[in-house]
């Protein structure tokens, strides 16, 4: 056996040793939490978390065992998983530099996307959103509005070319996904990856589709990338990834060669017509209105101590588009659904626009007229709290922290538990669709799909639970120094 191999062999077994000794000798007050039996020693219940299907076994955890439950991770090691409003406050705000991103997601993405917001930690992380909050604001979403009708006129013609002969079976969940794209690439970053017209294929695009696929193909095997950098040297770890007989290892790597390329080729772009001027940016997709014009002109003109430096502006390319795509065309995808099963809803919505339509002439809605259309916004809010993108958010608790609760919890000892001694390097699950469906704060129809329950004042209890999401006391767009931008 080589020595590198045998350093490896070594740091596992050791590494196994200390999960079994944590994780069965060493007790603690998750222990004590009510939850779920182990169904497997290697992956415990994160298999049942990470499902195409898991928003049944989140439901499922909350009816069973309520706020705060303990789960069993890889190996016999605690997990927690909370939904607890409290909790949940102290995870997400006020001791958010303790429970912060795992280091494999961190890593796998810094390998994937570059230094961007995802992939950034602390005062690199704050630095990243200063310099992106003006790009997201109101004032900038009106000027880009125009560019967001322009690419949904283009999806109109699309679909409308493909049922003039009659009645045609249009695969939406498909087409919300092109537009989704289309809508960020021009819009975040002056580029044009489908003209929807037309069936064209991109280099960039496809790479960014096949992320997510591919990562649920590694089977979980990606948390352990920290471990693969800390063994392996910088040099090996290319080659020896290609040498793994595993194709999805294999297209990760071009997956992320390609997306490397391709954004330092856009910021290539987009900086030469920045220096030449605003003539040159005018001549492009977006005419210079595009959030990473916008974040490169203001990065230029920052101070020395402000500035980015470029490998953290590419960084945001890969990283703002991938984390738009899905998350927008399944938000989309599930409000055209919703709509079909409820005609009434439907017609509801349609005739607001029509009227709104009017009013304007019968042009496109502007954004202020657009954005303040109340049974739109009802639609939009309750499609966002029954179909979160994403239903969860992990952390990692970096050192030993007490962790307080809204409700007491009765241990399985019958101790009755009015906070949790939660230890250095547990995995904290929190149930973000768990919370926005909590039948405690929302009533006895949480989980139905009920636009008309935002044009009336929502129950005192969702107000006094005062859950730390930024938008509509939900969780879908998590909350403090991380939230959603």
């Amino acid at each position: 056996m080589s020595p590198l191999l045998q350093t490896v062999a070594g740091f596992t077994v050791l590494w196994l040793l200390w999960k079994f000794v944590r994780g069965f000798v060493v007790k603690t007050d998750l222990d004590n939490l009510p939850g779920p039996s182990s169904p497997s020693f290697l992956y415990g219940n994160l298999k049942q978390l990470y499902s195409k299907q898991s928003f049944i076994y989140h439901r499922q955890l909350g009816e069973t065992y309520g706020p705060v439950v303990r789960l069993h991770g890889r190996f016999g090691e605690n997990v927690l998983y909370t939904y607890d409003p409290k909790a949940m406050h102290h995870i997400v705000i006020k001791d958010q530099e303790v429970f912060q991103e795992s280091a494999w997601f961190t890593r796998v993405l810094h390998h994937l996307f570059g230094p961007g917001l995802l992939a950034t930690l602390g005062e690199t992380h704050r630095k990243q959103r200063k310099m992106l909050n003006p790009v997201f604001s109101v004032n900038h979403m009106r000027h880009m509005t125009p560019i967001f009708y322009d690419v949904c006129h283009k999806l109109r013609a699309a679909i409308q070319a493909r049922v003039t002969s009659g009645d045609a079976e249009i695969d939406m969940l498909g087409w919300m996904g092109r537009t989704a794209l289309e809508l960020m690439g021009q819009a975040g970053l002056g580029y044009s990856f489908d003209p929807l017209v037309a069936d064209v294929k991109d280099q960039f695009a496809e790479a960014l589709k096949n992320i997510a696929p591919t990562l649920a193909a590694m089977h979980g095997m990606q948390q352990y990338f920290p471990m693969f950098e800390a063994i392996v040297p910088s040099r090996w770890r290319r080659p020896l990834a290609r040498l793994v007989p595993w194709p999805a290892v294999h297209r990760m790597v071009e997956i992320r060669d390609t997306l490397h390329q391709r954004a330092t080729e856009i910021y290539a772009q987009k900086k030469s017509a920045l220096l030449r001027g605003d003539e040159a940016l005018k001549e492009q997709v977006g005419e210079g209105k595009d959030l990473m014009s916008v974040l490169l002109k203001a990065n230029l003109e920052a101070s020395e101590e402000d500035r980015l430096p470029e490998e953290e502006i590419i960084g945001q390319i890969a990283t703002l588009t991938f984390a738009a795509m899905d998350t927008t065309s399944n938000a989309l995808s599930f409000t055209l659904w919703r709509l079909a099963q409820n005609p009434d809803a439907q017609s509801k919505l349609r005739q607001e626009i029509l009227e709104a339509k009017e009013a304007c002439g019968g042009g496109d809605i502007g954004y202020d007229d657009l954005v303040s259309l109340p049974y739109l916004d009802a639609v939009c809010r309750e499609t966002l709290r029954i179909h979160v993108p994403a239903p969860y958010r992990f952390r990692e608790a970096k050192q030993d922290i007490m962790l307080p609760l809204s409700e007491p919890v009765r241990g399985r000892d019958g101790k009755v538990m009015h906070q949790i001694l939660v230890p250095r390097n547990t995995s904290v699950f929190v149930g973000i669709a768990a919370s926005n469906t909590n039948k405690a704060l929302w009533g006895e129809d949480a989980y139905e799909w009920k636009p008309e329950r935002w044009l009336q004042p929502l129950p005192e209890n969702v107000l006094e639970a005062k859950i730390p999401g930024v938008y509509a006391n939900l969780m879908t767009f998590w909350g403090g120094g991380r939230a959603c931008m």
